[in-house]
């Protein structure tokens, strides 16, 4: 029987070059190699996890080396022929497997969890599907420039039920953006079957609904992948628009080798190692005349000494010196901070919500990498007005409607700021920011902690209670993220800082949220300067000085605070307005409380969970002998934000407030 007669799978060569074929052999040999050795010091212990692609090798290693080096790619977690084929040097793979610091993360994050812009690779979070929409943004930053690059991204038949994918897809189709969304549909989702995932027959019929066209081709055939992915790419040179690429291939092992294989069908996986991609493959290479057996065990041999003398490399490197200092230092990208000062004295007076688009718009022209997104933002200027007009000076490319979609553009966002360009994005209301958490949270937070990568975007927040907008327009969730190391958060109180802090956030090169109160838009005014310039993130503002309390607030609650101190003249308190909520300016409350002996932290968020709490543990444990009465918290109700404007009333703090105030001053 001849070696043609043995092969599953039938190549066809179109016009590769023998030089083409070889490299590709030996680019999908191998990652097939280091997953055999993985899987030995699995065994021994000498990695903690193993995610294996074996059988898929023709996905990974097609896709990647049909692209350019300078082309972004996003694998997941069974595409080790993603790194080694972008020439990832193993000993760092090796040592990133290992948790060491000549890893990608510094021992903070594990296997293929991380990216690298040195090789235009970014990697998954366990979430699965949100890297789909970072492709998105990567992809929009290539059409803003005028690349004729492609972008490809990966998930698996399982991640395609999150609803991160269809927002990316939809995103990318509403957009025409140049991404080719890899499905390996390798037919199991961990123990999960197909049948109990999805009831479509192929994931290419899903390319009708989001309007793009859908290919579907054999995942263990490497030159039907290698192929397909080029004709792709050369048509979205010529005319920007999204695929989906659907490639048909078997997870040969488990989701991950703890987890086995024990509920397979009897005989599955024997149908499927007929079809392995890297035999087949090899099998044609010698039909072909292209390599003889001494060739096939010659390489061989070059791959395990490179694999040997790589892994040597990273077990001679050290472990982790454990720094606490580093391990705070490196939650956020490094950034000066300072301040920028207006060029002239010239001020206008301005509305809270002009001094917002305002600084809006100066941003726009002075960062021509900035490009803002939102619901309804365009022409119709958003919900609140913020930035109407813009359209017709920055144009549609930088001032982007978007889908009701908010993770995937959180997500686009990211992409952006990989590509080195800025992003703020306009939450339409802070309530609807639960969509994207996942993105905020897992993605933009801890993007800098584990890779090293900042992540330059703005989320705006419109926030906040007293307009009778109900529990889902209404909400204060500013301690959700207070939760999360990574993030930055601003909360300003009046039309000076809006603008000031906006335009802060927007230089400071991490994820900063911007709550802005939706009752102050168009109820305070101020003398705003016109010119640009920055109010400091990080530092609380005095904005009465006494020897009597400490009134520790931020937000709607500093006008709460003045219009009592107004009604009570003869109380002589500190009036501290937080300004920003993290990093928390932990020195100027000290002082305070140091000098007053009494403190009463009032925000309009539920009482319950919410900053006052923390606020009030870290005076306790920095202040205690200073105390000369109990820490007192006025917040809203522990319950949903009521529409009635009495019921609304009653759940605000205000009154609580005052009369809690009198009780502490009396003490």
């Amino acid at each position: 029987m001849s070696t043609l007669e043995k092969r599953h799978i039938k190549f066809d060569r179109k016009n590769l070059s023998d030089k083409k074929l070889k490299e590709l052999y030996y680019s999908i040999k191998l990652p097939r190699m280091i997953e055999e050795k993985m899987l030995i010091l699995l065994r021994q212990g000498k990695i903690s996890k193993w995610f294996s692609g074996y059988g898929q090798e023709g996905i990974s290693v097609g896709c990647t080396s049909a692209l350019n080096e300078n082309e972004f790619i996003l694998p997941m977690h069974r595409n080790l022929g993603v790194f080694t084929t972008r020439n990832i040097p193993l000993h760092r793979l090796f040592a990133q497997f290992q948790g060491k610091e000549l890893g990608f993360t510094k021992g903070r994050d594990r296997s293929f969890h991380f990216g690298t812009k040195d090789y235009n690779v970014v990697g998954m979070i366990s979430h699965l599907g949100p890297q789909l929409a970072i492709a998105d943004g990567i992809a929009l930053a290539n059409l803003l420039d005028e690349a004729k690059d492609t972008t490809l991204v990966f998930t698996g038949d399982g991640g395609a039920s999150e609803g991160d994918f269809h927002e990316a897809l939809n995103v990318a189709s509403v957009w025409d953006l140049p991404v080719i969304f890899v499905i390996e549909n390798n037919q199991w989702g961990l123990s999960t079957p197909s049948n109990e995932q999805f009831r479509c027959k192929q994931f290419i019929d899903k390319g009708i609904g989001y309007g793009m066209e859908a290919v579907q081709v054999d995942g263990n055939n490497i030159l039907e992948v290698y192929n397909t992915v080029k004709k792709i790419k050369s048509s979205q040179s010529k005319k920007p628009r999204p695929f989906i690429l659907e490639c048909i291939t078997f997870r040969m092992r488990g989701h991950e080798e703890a987890s086995g294989t024990k509920y397979y069908p009897e005989g599955l996986q024997d149908e499927w190692s007929v079809k392995d991609p890297v035999h087949n493959f090899e099998m044609f290479m010698m039909d072909e005349g292209l390599i003889t057996e001494a060739d096939k065990l010659r390489i061989e041999t070059e791959i395990k000494k490179l694999i040997s003398d790589e892994l040597d490399v990273a077990y001679e490197a050290p472990e982790i010196e454990v720094s606490t200092d580093k391990e705070i230092t490196d939650i956020y990208a490094p950034y000066s901070g300072d301040v920028i000062l207006p060029s002239s004295n010239d001020q206008k007076e301005m509305r809270f919500i002009d001094a917002i688009s305002n600084g809006l718009y100066q941003a726009m022209e002075k960062h021509e990498n900035l490009v803002i997104m939102g619901q309804d933002i365009a022409e119709y200027g958003g919900v609140f007005k913020v930035t109407e007009g813009f359209v017709n000076d920055f144009g549609k490319e930088r001032v982007r409607n978007t889908p009701i979609c908010e993770s995937a553009i959180v997500g686009a966002a990211l992409g952006l700021s990989i590509k080195g360009k800025k992003a703020v994005m306009e939450m339409q209301f802070a309530d609807f920011v639960t969509v994207g958490f996942n993105q905020i949270v897992n993605n933009l937070a801890k993007l800098h902690y584990r890779w090293n990568e900042n992540a330059d975007v703005v989320i705006r927040m419109p926030t906040g209670a007293g307009v009778g907008a109900g529990p889902f327009h209404s909400q204060s969730n500013e301690a959700w993220f207070f939760h999360t190391p990574g993030l930055k958060i601003v909360y300003p109180s009046n039309p000076v800082e809006a603008k000031g802090l906006l335009l802060a956030a927007i230089e400071d090169p991490n994820p900063v949220m911007v709550f802005e109160h939706k009752a102050l838009y168009r109820s305070v005014s101020d003398d705003v300067p016109t010119d640009y310039y920055t109010t400091e993130i990080g530092k609380a503002n005095l904005v009465t000085e006494g020897n009597d309390v400490t009134i520790v607030t931020y937000g709607m609650g500093v006008h709460w605070a003045k219009e009592y101190l107004e009604e009570h003249p003869h109380v002589f308190a500190d009036l501290i307005d937080l300004r920003t909520l993290l990093p928390l300016d932990t020195a100027t409350i000290f002082e305070s409380v140091k000098k007053t002996g009494k403190v009463i932290i009032l925000h309009e968020d539920c009482l319950t969970g919410g900053i006052g709490g923390e606020i009030s543990a870290l005076i306790a444990e920095e202040c205690f002998e200073y105390l000369d009465a109990p820490v007192v918290r006025a917040a809203s109700l522990d319950t949903p934000v009521p529409f009635a404007i009495p019921l609304e009333n009653n759940f605000l703090p205000k009154e609580r407030f005052a009369k809690k105030l009198d009780e502490l001053i009396a003490f």
